[in-house]
Protein backbone atom coordinates (compact mmCIF):
# COMPACT_ATOMS: atom_id res chain seq x y z
CA UNK A 1 0.00 0.00 0.00
CA UNK A 2 0.89 3.68 -0.36
CA UNK A 3 0.12 4.84 2.76
CA UNK A 4 2.55 7.21 4.95
CA UNK A 5 4.47 4.69 7.61
CA UNK A 6 2.67 5.85 10.65
CA UNK A 7 -0.95 4.91 9.10
CA UNK A 8 0.33 1.81 8.06
CA UNK A 9 1.23 0.89 11.43
CA UNK A 10 -1.90 2.08 12.58
CA UNK A 11 -3.84 0.08 9.96
CA UNK A 12 -1.85 -2.70 11.26
CA UNK A 13 -2.70 -2.42 14.65
CA UNK A 14 -6.37 -2.31 14.30
CA UNK A 15 -6.78 -4.68 11.71
CA UNK A 16 -4.39 -6.91 13.38
CA UNK A 17 -6.11 -6.58 16.88
CA UNK A 18 -9.61 -7.21 15.16
CA UNK A 19 -8.02 -10.16 13.55
CA UNK A 20 -7.11 -11.80 16.60
CA UNK A 21 -10.32 -11.15 18.75
CA UNK A 22 -12.34 -12.50 15.96
CA UNK A 23 -10.42 -15.98 15.51
CA UNK A 24 -10.84 -16.11 19.30
CA UNK A 25 -14.60 -15.27 19.06
CA UNK A 26 -14.54 -18.23 16.45
CA UNK A 27 -13.60 -20.59 18.92
CA UNK A 28 -15.23 -20.11 22.40
CA UNK A 29 -18.32 -17.75 20.65
CA UNK A 30 -21.67 -19.08 20.15
CA UNK A 31 -22.17 -21.73 17.40
CA UNK A 32 -24.15 -19.19 15.12
CA UNK A 33 -21.75 -16.66 15.32
CA UNK A 34 -18.17 -18.63 14.95
CA UNK A 35 -18.14 -18.62 10.98
CA UNK A 36 -18.93 -14.80 10.27
CA UNK A 37 -16.35 -14.62 12.85
CA UNK A 38 -13.82 -16.86 10.95
CA UNK A 39 -14.56 -15.07 8.00
CA UNK A 40 -14.01 -11.84 9.89
CA UNK A 41 -10.60 -12.69 11.40
CA UNK A 42 -8.67 -14.04 8.24
CA UNK A 43 -9.99 -10.84 6.49
CA UNK A 44 -8.46 -8.83 9.72
CA UNK A 45 -4.95 -10.43 9.41
CA UNK A 46 -5.07 -10.32 5.12
CA UNK A 47 -5.84 -6.30 5.76
CA UNK A 48 -3.26 -6.02 8.28
CA UNK A 49 -1.20 -8.27 6.35
CA UNK A 50 -1.83 -6.11 3.42
CA UNK A 51 -1.49 -2.82 5.10
CA UNK A 52 2.73 -3.42 6.13
CA UNK A 53 4.35 -0.34 5.20
CA UNK A 54 7.16 -1.17 2.42
CA UNK A 55 9.59 0.69 4.41
CA UNK A 56 9.50 -1.94 7.27
CA UNK A 57 9.53 -5.08 5.30
CA UNK A 58 9.91 -5.07 1.44
CA UNK A 59 7.22 -7.56 0.14
CA UNK A 60 8.26 -9.94 -2.81
CA UNK A 61 7.36 -8.64 -6.01
CA UNK A 62 4.95 -11.50 -6.34
CA UNK A 63 2.70 -10.66 -2.97
CA UNK A 64 0.06 -9.05 -4.62
CA UNK A 65 -0.60 -11.44 -7.27
CA UNK A 66 -0.77 -13.93 -4.18
CA UNK A 67 -2.90 -11.50 -2.24
CA UNK A 68 -5.09 -11.05 -5.21
CA UNK A 69 -5.49 -14.66 -5.63
CA UNK A 70 -5.84 -15.47 -2.18
CA UNK A 71 -9.06 -12.56 -1.82
CA UNK A 72 -10.65 -13.48 -4.97
CA UNK A 73 -11.06 -17.04 -3.91
CA UNK A 74 -12.41 -16.23 -0.36
CA UNK A 75 -14.61 -13.82 -2.43
CA UNK A 76 -15.93 -16.51 -4.43
CA UNK A 77 -17.08 -18.73 -1.11
CA UNK A 78 -18.65 -15.98 0.33
CA UNK A 79 -20.93 -15.41 -2.61
CA UNK A 80 -21.44 -19.22 -2.55
CA UNK A 81 -21.79 -18.69 1.44
CA UNK A 82 -24.48 -15.95 0.47
CA UNK A 83 -22.23 -13.36 2.92
CA UNK A 84 -22.42 -10.59 0.70
CA UNK A 85 -20.77 -8.35 2.86
CA UNK A 86 -17.93 -10.06 3.19
CA UNK A 87 -17.88 -10.90 -0.64
CA UNK A 88 -17.88 -6.87 -1.24
CA UNK A 89 -14.91 -6.86 1.80
CA UNK A 90 -12.68 -9.63 0.07
CA UNK A 91 -13.22 -8.33 -3.64
CA UNK A 92 -12.44 -4.91 -2.53
CA UNK A 93 -8.84 -6.13 -0.92
CA UNK A 94 -8.56 -8.96 -4.29
CA UNK A 95 -9.03 -4.96 -6.73
CA UNK A 96 -6.89 -3.67 -3.78
CA UNK A 97 -4.18 -5.92 -4.49
CA UNK A 98 -4.29 -6.04 -8.20
CA UNK A 99 -4.41 -1.86 -8.26
CA UNK A 100 -0.90 -2.52 -6.05
CA UNK A 101 0.65 -5.13 -8.56
CA UNK A 102 -0.61 -3.26 -11.82
CA UNK A 103 0.67 0.16 -12.55
CA UNK A 104 -2.48 2.64 -12.50
CA UNK A 105 -1.30 3.83 -16.02
CA UNK A 106 -1.91 0.31 -17.43
CA UNK A 107 -5.71 -0.12 -16.10
CA UNK A 108 -7.95 0.92 -18.25
CA UNK A 109 -11.47 1.61 -16.65
CA UNK A 110 -12.99 -1.46 -17.36
CA UNK A 111 -10.27 -3.18 -15.29
CA UNK A 112 -8.22 -4.64 -17.90
CA UNK A 113 -4.74 -4.34 -19.39
CA UNK A 114 -4.25 -1.56 -22.01
CA UNK A 115 -2.59 1.93 -21.82
CA UNK A 116 -4.55 4.52 -20.70
CA UNK A 117 -3.92 8.63 -20.27
CA UNK A 118 -6.25 9.07 -17.42
CA UNK A 119 -6.31 6.73 -15.04
CA UNK A 120 -5.69 7.99 -11.69
CA UNK A 121 -3.43 6.83 -8.97
CA UNK A 122 -6.32 4.79 -7.29
CA UNK A 123 -7.00 1.88 -9.34
CA UNK A 124 -10.42 2.41 -11.35
CA UNK A 125 -11.59 6.00 -10.07
CA UNK A 126 -15.47 4.49 -10.71
CA UNK A 127 -14.77 1.25 -8.72
CA UNK A 128 -12.83 2.66 -6.01
CA UNK A 129 -15.45 5.69 -5.46
CA UNK A 130 -18.20 3.14 -5.33
CA UNK A 131 -16.53 0.85 -3.01
CA UNK A 132 -15.70 3.93 -0.85
CA UNK A 133 -19.39 4.67 -0.75
CA UNK A 134 -20.15 1.57 -0.05
CA UNK A 135 -17.90 1.20 3.10
CA UNK A 136 -18.73 4.40 3.94
CA UNK A 137 -22.64 3.65 4.68
CA UNK A 138 -22.05 0.84 5.85
CA UNK A 139 -19.40 2.00 8.78
CA UNK A 140 -21.85 4.90 9.49
CA UNK A 141 -25.18 2.09 9.62
CA UNK A 142 -22.94 -0.24 11.98
CA UNK A 143 -21.42 2.66 14.04
CA UNK A 144 -25.59 3.68 14.35
CA UNK A 145 -26.37 0.31 15.57
CA UNK A 146 -23.56 0.22 17.95
CA UNK A 147 -24.57 3.34 19.81
CA UNK A 148 -26.49 2.62 23.23
CA UNK A 149 -30.46 3.43 22.71
CA UNK A 150 -30.87 5.65 25.47
CA UNK A 151 -33.01 3.18 27.37
CA UNK A 152 -31.59 1.61 30.72
CA UNK A 153 -30.51 -1.77 30.31
CA UNK A 154 -32.46 -2.42 34.08
CA UNK A 155 -35.85 -0.79 32.14
CA UNK A 156 -35.31 -2.66 29.07
CA UNK A 157 -34.76 -5.99 30.66
CA UNK A 158 -38.13 -4.93 32.96
CA UNK A 159 -40.50 -4.55 30.29
CA UNK A 160 -39.71 -7.54 28.22
CA UNK A 161 -39.89 -9.48 31.27
CA UNK A 162 -37.66 -12.44 32.76
CA UNK A 163 -37.17 -14.30 29.13
CA UNK A 164 -35.84 -11.08 28.20
CA UNK A 165 -33.31 -10.10 30.95
CA UNK A 166 -30.53 -11.76 29.43
CA UNK A 167 -31.12 -10.39 26.03
CA UNK A 168 -28.38 -7.97 24.72
CA UNK A 169 -29.68 -4.69 22.79
CA UNK A 170 -27.92 -3.51 20.28
CA UNK A 171 -25.74 -0.87 22.10
CA UNK A 172 -24.61 -2.96 24.84
CA UNK A 173 -20.80 -3.84 25.26
CA UNK A 174 -20.83 -7.44 25.95
CA UNK A 175 -19.02 -9.76 23.29
CA UNK A 176 -21.18 -9.55 20.35
CA UNK A 177 -20.89 -5.76 20.74
CA UNK A 178 -17.24 -5.95 20.12
CA UNK A 179 -17.32 -8.18 17.56
CA UNK A 180 -19.71 -5.77 15.87
CA UNK A 181 -17.50 -2.91 16.86
CA UNK A 182 -14.81 -4.92 15.13
CA UNK A 183 -16.23 -4.87 11.99
CA UNK A 184 -17.08 -1.04 12.10
CA UNK A 185 -13.31 -1.07 12.56
CA UNK A 186 -12.40 -3.16 10.15
CA UNK A 187 -14.65 -0.92 7.86
CA UNK A 188 -12.79 2.33 9.01
CA UNK A 189 -9.50 -0.13 7.90
CA UNK A 190 -10.98 -0.75 4.45
CA UNK A 191 -12.06 2.93 4.19
CA UNK A 192 -7.90 3.71 4.61
CA UNK A 193 -6.66 1.27 2.30
CA UNK A 194 -9.09 2.31 -0.65
CA UNK A 195 -7.73 5.61 0.21
CA UNK A 196 -4.72 4.80 0.00
CA UNK A 197 -4.54 2.51 -2.89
Amino acid sequence: MHEPPLIGWLLVLLCAAAGVYCLGRARTGPAGDREDARGEGLMALGMAAMALPASAVTPPEWSPWLFTALFGAAGVWALVRRHLHHAVGTFAMAYMSLAMAVPSAHMNPAGAMGAVEHAGPGGVPLLTGLLLAYFTVYVIAAGIRLAPTGVPTGVRAAESGPEGAGAQAPGDAGPSGVLRACRVAMGIGMLAMLLTV
